[in-house]
């Protein structure tokens, strides 16, 4: 990825957060530390490019709010943008902090971006080693962001430059003061633009050097991707913007596609979590235009 395109993003899935952070309720996942890796300028350009683009997302929307562009934004944030970034990231953290109580010691996030998790629990800080796995430009733009909040990065968080897409290195890790001991990944928003093969290559090389108990979670889309077309279009919508932006979406499983192949990986799924029960886990009983994305699931797996 290019310097721009890497920390676009990383921006992008900020403002969703730091969007949802601030104007919706009750939340989902309340990352109250995104804002302030966004300059406001920032923040006022992607909500301004949303608004701009409201034809493309409904025409219908686009009418009824055409003087009202508050709403605008909020309904492509709450329909299009925020949904699977939210409750995945909810879903990871518990499993992760549930894990953080028996004991874990070790937590890679592959494709970090902008994550605010090390920042939102100083807690953790004698009992979690955390590494941040992504591309150097995204990483470079991360410190300098953090710098200019006046965050200092803790001893225990750990950067580790590496495009794990293509060929994922220990190395590089064990270089940073990784340990063989159990460890949790999370691959989030990650396998939908790699081929299956890479997933499966991905998943072996990481489960290889690490012990029993080692876990991780991810996203995937069903078989449906590329043809369901979901509320207002919107599953369609972020196909077509997918390919549009030069990465398009390139992947999906059917339930027993994923659970083979992560048997040939030695991991045992330990919980799968459907549209369905991701919409009755994170988004029940809303008032608001927020409902999990149709196609998108969620996995923990655990290695034997």
């Amino acid at each position: 990825m290019k310097q721009n395109e890497s920390s676009l993003t990383s921006l992008i899935s900020a403002f969703g957060r730091a969007y949802h952070s601030a104007y919706d309720t009750p939340k989902i996942f309340d990352d109250f530390i995104a804002k302030d890796l966004i300059t406001e300028k920032e923040f006022a350009d992607i909500s301004q490019n949303m608004i701009q683009g409201i034809q493309f997302f409904n025409k219908d929307i686009a009418q009824r709010f055409q003087d009202e562009p508050e709403n605008m934004l909020k309904w492509i944030t709450q329909v299009q943008l925020s949904p699977t970034p939210l409750a995945r990231a909810a879903y990871c953290e518990k499993v992760l902090l549930h894990e953080v109580m028996l004991g874990l010691k070790q937590y890679v996030i592959l494709g970090a971006g902008l994550d605010t998790f090390c920042f939102r629990h100083p807690e953790l800080k004698n009992r979690l080693d955390i590494f941040e796995v992504d591309y150097p430009a995204t990483q470079q733009f991360k410190k300098k962001r953090l710098d200019e909040a006046d965050l200092q990065i803790p001893g225990h968080l750990h950067f580790v430059s590496m495009d794990f897409t293509k060929t994922f290195s220990y190395q590089h890790l064990l270089d940073e003061g990784f340990e063989y001991k159990k460890t949790f990944f999370s691959l989030l928003g990650v396998s939908y633009y790699l081929t299956k093969e890479e997933i499966s290559n991905l998943i072996n090389h990481l489960f290889a050097e690490v012990p029993s108990g080692s876990s991780i979670v991810f996203d995937y889309a069903d078989e449906t991707l590329f043809e369901e077309k979901g509320i207002s279009n919107r599953v369609e919508n972020m196909v077509k913007m997918a390919a549009a932006s030069g990465e398009p979406m390139k992947s999906c499983f059917a339930y027993d596609e994923i659970e083979n192949m992560l048997e040939t990986a030695g991991l045992l799924i330990y919980d799968h979590v459907s549209p369905a029960e991701i919409n009755d886990r994170f988004f029940k009983n809303r008032t608001d235009d927020l409902s999990a994305f149709e196609t998108i699931h969620y996995i923990h797996a655990v290695k034997k």
